[in-house]
């Protein structure tokens, strides 16, 4: 006989994937900061998201990836693109002021883990409901603490 609770623990590939990701949106982010430097914001956006769209595009045609399921997704699911657009605005900004690379990173992750907690309490968007624990709130308070002292800290 089985046994009925499915195994929740993490792979190791997904702290593996974690990692990478965080260190391809740090690179995201100083290259947009870049382009808003020498263009604009709306200029900064613009390029990364066309890119990306031919990125997919030909992707798209090179895998020709089945769906899974025979049913669309839910409209709120393509606001990620409108989103998408506002953060990489909003971390161009904040790179070319005086929280640079490193503070708009670590504000960021900390706006990430916040809006993460109300999500996962709420059960927002399909995500399975799962109540923050005091561990999940001391984490927070070292990652905003963390932030605060790299900025005001950090320039010795």
């Amino acid at each position: 006989m089985s046994d009925p609770t499915p195994d929740l623990s993490p792979h190791p590939l997904s702290f593996l994937a974690a990692f990478g990701a965080g260190g391809l949106l740090s690179l995201m982010v100083l290259f947009n900061g870049t382009l808003a430097n020498y263009g604009s914001l709306l200029f900064s956006s613009w390029v990364p998201h066309t890119t990306g769209t031919f990125a997919a595009m030909v992707a798209l045609m090179l895998l020709r990836p089945g769906r899974r399921l025979k049913v669309r997704a839910p409209l709120w699911a393509y606001s990620g693109g409108l989103s998408g657009a506002v953060t990489v605005m909003a971390t161009s900004y904040a790179l070319n002021t005086p929280l640079a690379l490193s503070g708009t990173l670590a504000i960021g992750l900390a706006g990430q883990m916040i809006f993460g907690l109300i999500a996962d309490a709420r059960g927002m968007f399909g995500l399975r409901q799962r109540m923050p624990s005091v561990r999940d709130f001391a984490a927070l308070l070292l990652i905003v603490a963390g932030s605060l002292i790299l900025i005001f800290l950090g320039r010795g």
